[in-house]
């Protein structure tokens, strides 16, 4: 809120550089904020009294969305990464997948690891969960399992992420 959106009796102002003005009226901050030439803004709404502050309200606002564009710069966003497996599975294609879902996850991604069933294979649904355990094994040392193996119609899935 700004200047004469402000309707609360008493306000706490700040100055322009900073300095504590003291608790006083609504009306005499801004005499104070329209005698200096700029705005009255509400910093803290929810304090008691609230705070206002005496500030040039468009650089304010500039100022804001510089901030917002660095914390959005600085944030990492967690992708779901796939590793698609067969219940026949070789050791060697096994350790291929392996270093792939390991690639991921080094650069903090979560792998999802799905076992797919395919025809006459779903008959031999049990059997074929070692295969996961396995995975979820020999990633032990930089992943852990966040969402364990849950068969979901012809997949059987669980869902690796980085170890802390």
């Amino acid at each position: 809120m700004i200047n004469e959106q402000i309707r609360d009796r008493e306000v706490r102002l700040i100055g322009e550089d900073g300095e504590q003005l003291g608790i006083m009226s609504a009306r005499e901050a801004m005499k104070i904020a329209q005698e200096a030439e700029l705005d009255l803004v509400k910093i803290a709404p929810t304090a008691k009294p609230p705070v206002c502050k005496i500030i040039d309200y468009g650089k304010f606002r500039y100022e804001q969305s510089r901030k917002e564009k660095e914390a959005k710069k600085k944030q990492k966003t967690v992708e779901l990464k796939e590793v698609r497996l067969s219940p026949n599975i070789d050791t060697n294609d096994l350790n291929t997948k392996v270093n792939n879902a390991r690639k991921f996850i080094s650069k903090g991604n979560k792998v999802k690891v799905t076992l797919r069933f395919r025809g006459r294979e779903m008959a031999h649904v049990q059997q074929s969960r070692h295969i996961l355990d396995d995975f979820a094994e020999l990633l032990a040392d930089i992943a852990v399992v966040e969402k364990p193996a849950k068969l979901e119609g012809r997949n059987m899935s669980m869902v690796l992420t980085v170890k802390r």
